[in-house]
């Protein structure tokens, strides 16, 4: 019998990052405390340990970042295309240069293994900077006009599941375009958007051009509703995005929404099955399923359900849960308290609905919030499992017949911001991919990510897309 091997752990050395006790709100270049004094804690979500004291944004700490953001929109709007490339290139460079200490602080914040953000966030972030400091002096060849021009001052709200990912979806083109920018990052994963703003200043970037204020929900009203914002930008739950719809809704302000999703990843009767179930593993337990665009649906043809669960349950007994520094960590800590009680109350309604649950052998630490990899067999479209986002590392298998009766049951949300098609004909590929309401499709792939395509949804995933030609679109006034 071959010896069973287990893994020594590797943990990524905390040393290189060095975390203040304290920060303030980025504005007009300089860290400043909130007017009002107030402040919050960030903690590390695999360990509860409070990493730093943040300053919570109000109304008029608002006020003063878009008022340093409109003053700096003159000077910036009115460099060469050229110029501006130059900063948005030397951010590239200087993220590359701290990219293991973004990637440990990522972890830290946001509960994420250190694989992920070491690997694909951070690459990926530096990528978006560097594809849109290329686009700055070319915007007349973008396919907006002979003399494409900026909006004005942007705000933009992101989310907690891929904080520095996000923030360089929205500031590379919002910099690359002319605009300025006031962005405030969710309040349980504020710091590597501060470290960023650290960045800005080590890359010389003009004062006002970038301002990072931090808070709750009422600072992202805040700013979502001042009357001075040309563009705001959102990535979210629906609920909030339909919020600022409203808020947005009879001014001229433009807007561009990236919210939730419900994804289907269909697999047919002639995919490849490991290649499918690593597909599927990555679609819906890479950060730990926190993801918009998650593969949260699985649809499997029904002759072949039986050897790809077994197949799928082989391969999530061997997924490692547990301390997110550690090189060898598949599955991390759910970013908050908050939302490991979402989390846990769908599961269990998936249970008392009647879907069968079942999850691997694993040991769940003691500090933190944790959730163990899941998947509900006997799912019907009825199942609150099957329509609702859960933003967690849940997966609800369905069944399949024949391919239209796989397109409805994929296009049956009311969400539509991503899918997976698994099989070995290019030609169903695209028939079905054809017929799917989906913003982003994948093909005997899933989570494949480039700053040069464009990412966005349909319906109630929101509107408008980043990333690409197309996300110049949504800051130029064309």
């Amino acid at each position: 019998m071959a010896p069973v091997f287990d893994y020594a752990p590797a943990p990524e050395s905390r040393s290189v990052v060095d975390i203040a006790p304290s920060y303030g709100l980025f504005i007009d270049g300089e860290f400043t405390e909130a007017a009002d004094g107030k402040v919050f804690k960030t903690v590390s979500p695999s360990s509860e340990e409070v990493l730093s004291e943040v300053a919570e944004a109000g109304e008029a700490d608002v006020d003063r970042a878009v008022r340093a953001a409109r003053k700096a929109f003159e000077t910036w709007s009115a460099l060469p295309g050229s110029e501006r490339a130059k900063y948005l290139f030397r951010i590239a460079r200087i993220i590359q240069e701290r990219s293991r200490e973004l990637a440990v602080l990522e972890t830290l914040d946001n509960g994420k293994p250190i694989k992920e953000t070491r690997d694909a966030d951070l690459p990926l972030v530096a990528a978006h900077f560097f594809y849109y400091a290329g686009w700055a002096d070319k915007l007349e060849h973008a396919g907006y006009g002979a003399n494409p021009k900026p909006l004005g001052v942007a705000g933009q709200v992101i989310p907690w599941n891929f904080p520095l990912l996000m923030l360089a979806w929205k500031i590379a083109p919002a910099l690359a375009t002319g605009n300025t920018v006031v962005l405030k990052p969710a309040e349980t994963t504020p710091l590597s958007a501060l470290f960023f703003a650290d960045i800005c200043r080590q890359a010389g970037l003009p004062r006002g051009v970038v301002n990072i204020i931090t808070g709750d929900g009422r600072a992202g009203a805040a700013l979502t509703a001042h009357p001075d914002v040309n563009k705001v930008a959102f990535t979210g739950s629906t609920a909030v995005g339909k919020e600022i719809a409203r808020t947005v809704a009879g001014t001229r302000k433009k807007l561009t929404l990236e919210l939730g999703g419900k994804g289907a990843n269909i697999v047919f009767d002639d995919a490849p099955i490991d290649q499918a179930v690593e597909g599927i593993v990555n679609g819906i337990f890479f950060n730990q399923g926190q993801v918009c665009c998650a593969g949260s649906r699985l649809l499997v043809q029904e002759s072949i359900h039986d050897e790809l669960l077994d197949s799928l349950k082989r391969r999530l007994s061997t997924l490692r849960l547990g301390d997110p520094l550690d090189k060898n960590t598949d599955i991390g800590a759910i970013n908050s308290a908050e939302q490991l009680a979402r989390i846990t109350a769908l599961a269990e309604q998936g249970e008392a609905e009647g879907a069968e649950r079942w999850s691997p052998a694993c040991e769940l630490p003691e500090n933190g919030f944790w959730f163990a990899p899941t998947l509900f067999t006997g799912v019907t479209q009825a199942h609150t499992i099957a329509r609702d986002e859960i933003f967690g590392p849940v997966l609800s298998v369905l069944t399949f017949r024949t391919p239209d009766e796989a397109v409805a049951k994929a296009n049956n949300t009311p969400y539509g911001l991503s899918a997976g098609i698994w099989t070995e004909k290019g030609s169903r590929i695209l028939a079905v991919a054809n017929k799917l309401r989906a913003g982003v499709i994948w093909s005997n792939t899933f989570n494949k990510f480039d700053p040069t395509s464009p990412f966005g949804g349909y319906k109630e995933s929101g509107f408008g897309r980043e990333g690409g030609r197309h996300g110049l679109e949504a800051y130029l006034d064309v």
